[in-house]
């Protein structure tokens, strides 16, 4: 018997409460693995640039969204569609210079720090989320993008919100991509 055409695709989704232990359990196990908060840094936005070069396909796929014309229009589309599609959040975005490529998104509630209250004893310059950073940098990256991502402030670091910068700094040459006909 074959399937009805008009029939959606069903989407799986897990529990976010097993996902953010999950997590927590993966930030947990790095801090045992690696000594220096850097190196712990560093693997979980490798992970997360990772997620983001294969996220963005789903992403273009479920949103349905038009292309962008300015940077700001972009920063809108992370804020109110991908982190609401994904992470039923939706951060305030704010631009941080004249020349209108420097964004920051304030996240009032963080997620992926749902479940923990602070920081490991000893390991004050751990960037717990940075996960998002990566996911952020390698979506963009493969919509032709370059951008640096970086947390500014963090909740669980003492700061009143958390706080993350996205620096566009240059469309990556588009003909290098394209298919030859």
């Amino acid at each position: 018997m074959s399937r009805p055409a008009h029939r959606r695709p069903e989407y799986h989704k897990i529990n976010k409460d097993l996902f953010v232990l999950t997590y927590g359990a993966l930030v947990a196990q790095l801090c045992k693995d690696y000594e220096k908060d850097e190196d712990v840094n560093k693997y979980l936005d490798t992970m997360g640039y990772g997620i983001g070069t294969r996220l963005i396909e789903d992403f273009l796929a479920r949103s349905c969204v038009r292309r962008c014309h300015s940077y700001s229009e972009i920063a809108d589309i992370i804020a109110q569609v991908a982190f609401k599609m994904y992470l039923g959040i939706t951060p305030s975005v704010t631009c941080n210079n004249a020349s209108r490529n420097e964004f920051s998104l304030i996240l009032d509630k963080n997620p992926l720090a749902e479940f923990v209250e602070e920081l490991p004893a000893g390991r004050s310059s751990l960037c717990y989320s940075n996960l998002l950073c990566g996911i952020i940098r390698g979506a963009l990256e493969m919509v032709h993008l370059a951008a640096d991502v970086t947390f500014l402030k963090d909740r669980l670091k003492g700061d009143s919100v958390t706080e993350i910068g996205i620096t566009f700094l240059k469309k990556l040459d588009e003909k290098k991509y394209r298919r030859k006909k």
